[in-house]
């Protein structure tokens, strides 16, 4: 579903990704992990194509996005849930959802079955985005990518500063939608990425550190100290 060859990326001279490879199969949740500042987003906006790499590839669907524009990757069926949720704030629950659906080609998503997937919005749907706590926001930043009809998701930190009750209902939603598409999952919290997750990776100063199931980055008390902290 995804594959990313050797990409490198900077900042204007800042060299972040040193040679990123990783790939996402069809059916799976794969974490990437590491602490703030190790690359994480970073990989995820040069595959969204917010900035794109210097040098590697990156291939959705089997064809080359490195150099596609955000907007064409997001019709292609790339989803993106940003870490900073951007939210629109003065428009309620279900408008922030049709904004997203008007874009949309084929339609798996309707209003009706992103209310019935996330219940917790059932109560908020005409509440706006601005008056909403974090969790609530993150739910409907996820439900907004789902309305642009997506074949994959990139999820960029999504259970940062969230309540520990919000975080399971998060990781309960993750899950389910493993049914619907494979999810690339950026994220500092190794418990809960791993607790998701069918593989992983960890990514230290923009260069992937180790890759494997889930079992074998548990049971290898190495990496998690060095990089993870845990």
């Amino acid at each position: 579903m995804l594959k990313v060859d050797d990409i490198h990326t900077y900042y204007d001279d800042s060299y972040i990704l040193q040679g990123v490879t990783l790939k996402v199969n069809v059916g799976e949740i794969v974490c990437l992990l590491g602490r703030n500042g190790a690359g994480k987003s970073t990989t995820l906006k040069s595959i969204m194509g917010y900035n794109h790499p210097r040098k590697g590839k990156v291939y959705f669907l089997d064809k080359n996005i490195s150099r596609q524009s955000v907007y064409k990757n997001v019709r292609m069926g790339l989803g993106y849930v940003p870490e900073d949720r951007r939210i629109f704030s003065e428009l309620s629950v279900q408008e922030n959802l049709e904004v997203s659906f008007s874009s949309a080609v084929e339609t798996q998503w309707t209003i009706d079955e992103l209310f019935k997937t996330f219940p917790l919005m059932e109560k908020l749907r005409h509440r706006k985005g601005g008056g909403l706590s974090g969790g609530e926001q993150q739910m409907v930043v996820i439900a907004r990518t789902l309305a642009c009809q997506p074949k994959m998701i990139l999820l960029d930190e999504p259970c940062e500063g969230l309540a520990p009750v919000i975080v399971e209902q998060l990781s309960e939603i993750i899950c389910r939608l493993k049914e619907h598409f494979p999810i690339l999952l950026a994220e500092q919290n190794a418990n809960f990425a791993l607790e998701v997750s069918d593989r992983g990776y960890v990514i230290d100063k923009g260069v992937i550190r180790f890759s494997g199931t889930k079992e074998e980055l548990q049971q290898n008390d190495e990496i998690k100290k060095r990089y993870l902290s845990v």
